[in-house]
């Protein structure tokens, strides 16, 4: 059995296992077990990615803070890198997020600072914007995953090949969500270029835009949504949206719902986003007149939902659950 020589050498090389008690019509689904990431999330990949790739373009030098705004994920790799390479870390995160996130990161020794979940980009108080201008004020390594080319490379060269080497080259269809772009512009051209005819599908919450753009061309006004890490007010710079040739728009009960069917049913735990992932690759795999080897993502582990999806209590509060 193989030693590793520190945390960072266990990122990647996630488990692949298959949908055997929900129903998928006549597919196949399977789930990429990103949540066994020793940070608990996909997230790990590209916080060491954008980090060592900052270090040798000299933009992270010893001693320098790095500041990050996420939802959490993101922020737990990116406490992972910064703990293992000895830099103060600040992570910009929305009120809407867990608790569990919240308390993880500072845990693992990152400063939280909370901003508003109820503005755009553009607003001061948006998230990436405030880590934007903390770290212009005050010289901090601002990471910046929504533009970092390195967050991309991440799943291109890891991810993608880890997918088509355990299916074998046959894959039929790719099911991810967009929260900055790196999972469907990576992945999806690494799958593009292995078989130009894979199905690259967007699973995206209700009230975000992108479903709209890709299914009708259309372009809407945000709204708002309770499941955490994926959807958009903007298409982010490195989000190659043109690769998905198809979407889903989830709600958030739908999305829920089939996190907890996957825990009671299959056994994995997951996050809110997941659920959104996994209940679009349902969709489409039930609707699928001839068999087909579908892949999503078990992006993050459900322990960091305890006090919302997985809490009967919150459900009904927010109406997704009768009491």
């Amino acid at each position: 059995m193989h030693v590793y020589q520190n945390v960072l050498e266990m990122i990647g090389n996630t488990p692949m296992v298959k949908v055997s008690n929900i129903d998928t019509g006549p597919c196949e689904l399977y789930l990429k077990l990103e949540l066994l990431n020793p940070g608990g999330s996909i997230k790990d990949r590209i916080a060491v990615s954008m980090i060592e790739a900052a270090e040798q373009q000299g933009k992270l030098r010893p001693g320098m803070t790095i500041i990050e705004a996420t939802a959490g994920n993101t922020g737990l790799g990116l406490a992972l890198v910064a703990a293992s390479k000895g830099y103060p870390l600040k992570i910009v995160m929305p009120d809407k997020m867990s608790a569990e996130k919240v308390n993880n990161l500072k845990a693992m020794g990152a400063e939280v600072i909370r901003t508003r979940s109820d503005v755009g980009k553009g607003h001061p108080e948006y998230y990436q914007d405030m880590a934007e201008r903390l770290a212009a004020e005050h010289g901090w390594f601002y990471v910046n995953q929504f533009t970092n080319p390195a967050n991309v490379a991440a799943h291109y060269r890891t991810t993608g090949p880890e997918i088509w080497q355990q299916m074998q080259g046959q894959l039929d269809a790719f099911v991810c969500g967009v929260g900055s772009g790196g999972t469907l512009s990576g992945i999806g051209s690494y799958l593009r270029e292995q078989n130009p005819q894979v199905d690259l599908v967007l699973a995206d919450p209700e009230g975000s835009i992108l479903e709209p753009l890709i299914n009708r061309n259309e372009e809407v006004t945000a709204g708002s949504w309770l499941v955490e890490g994926i959807g958009e007010d903007f298409v982010p710079d490195i989000c190659q949206i043109n690769l998905a040739n198809k979407a889903y728009a989830i709600s958030d009960k739908e999305a829920f719902h089939t996190a907890r069917e996957l825990l009671v049913k299959e056994g994995v735990m997951v996050g809110s986003s997941s659920g959104t992932l996994i209940a679009a690759a349902l969709r489409y795999c039930r609707e699928q007149t001839s068999p087909k080897r579908v892949v999503t993502l078990a992006c993050d582990t459900g322990n960091r939902y305890l006090s919302k999806l997985y809490n009967d209590d919150w459900m009904a509060e927010k109406g997704l659950l009768e009491k």
